[in-house]
């Protein structure tokens, strides 16, 4: 086997094991349980998961999809996340290498993988997510203010801080506009801390076009949940991790489109 093979079997790996840590914050994260102690356990007979149990991908194989001791069925979503994870922190290696920007895309990557399979699930985004990693960026961004396209730290800390502000605000005032015109609540405010912590990894200009591309991606799906299976909740927080995601890898190259289809 070559050293790129190696390195990339490595990483997949990682990010499978990663994935399965992830798994145990989801999980645990909006019952308000601590995600380091106990050890993993069944949720439904609360046995221990022996170490050759959980190992990521093969142990839903070995054990055919079924606790050992209740015989409880895995939750696909465990393989799924395991998987995702795998598979993106590779991508995230082939685009970026052993760069800052790919070890800040991994961050990323992970705290907008946990929010959204939590909000899917529940309908929330845990603060642990949301004001953690708006506190993770806004920390990362003096260290390395190249995230913003800044050579001097404290370039990185001002773009940092304007983004949160700049996020958060937006949807809040969004929110706000919502509730006055329908007379209900219109955003959570699970919603303006996400984008806050959007804000504070991609500066107030990214910020604003995550802002203006979610409810582009949400629509199609928003309809058909609406009027065809008569949701009265859509979680939002996946269609504004996927604009952020996006905004962060490509939000320069929207920007450059956008204003170049104005001067025509």
């Amino acid at each position: 086997m070559t050293q790129f093979t190696l390195v990339s079997a490595f990483v997949f790996i990682l990010g499978t094991v990663f994935g399965s840590f992830f798994n145990v914050c989801i999980h645990r994260l909006p019952r308000e349980e601590a995600v380091a102690w106990p050890p993993s356990r069944c949720p439904k007979c609360k046995k221990p998961i022996a170490w050759f149990d959980n190992i990521p991908l093969l142990s839903v194989f070995l054990l055919k999809g079924r606790c050992r001791h209740c015989g409880t069925r895995i939750a696909p979503r465990y393989f799924v996340v395991e998987l995702i994870t795998g598979i993106f922190y590779l991508w995230i290696w082939f685009y970026f290498g052993w760069t800052v920007k790919g070890f800040v895309s991994a961050i990323l990557f992970s705290l907008l993988l946990i929010a959204t399979v939590v909000d899917l699930e529940h309908q929330i985004i845990p603060d642990e997510i949301s004001l953690g990693g708006l506190a993770l960026g806004l920390v990362l961004s003096p260290i390395l203010p190249s995230i913003h396209g800044e050579t001097i730290w404290w370039h990185g800390l001002l773009a940092s801080t304007i983004g949160a502000l700049v996020g958060g605000g937006m949807i809040y005032a969004t929110g706000v506009i919502g509730t006055f015109i329908f007379k209900k609540d219109a955003m959570g405010g699970g919603d303006v801390k996400l984008l806050a912590m959007l804000g504070a990894f991609l500066g107030w200009e990214k910020v604003v076009v995550t802002y203006l591309l979610a409810p582009i991606l949400a629509l199609p799906l928003g309809l058909f949940l609406k009027f065809v299976r008569r949701a009265e909740v859509i979680a939002y927080g996946p269609f504004l991790s996927l604009a952020g995601w996006m905004c962060f890898l490509w939000g320069d190259q929207f920007i450059t489109w956008y204003f170049r289809g104005m001067m025509y």
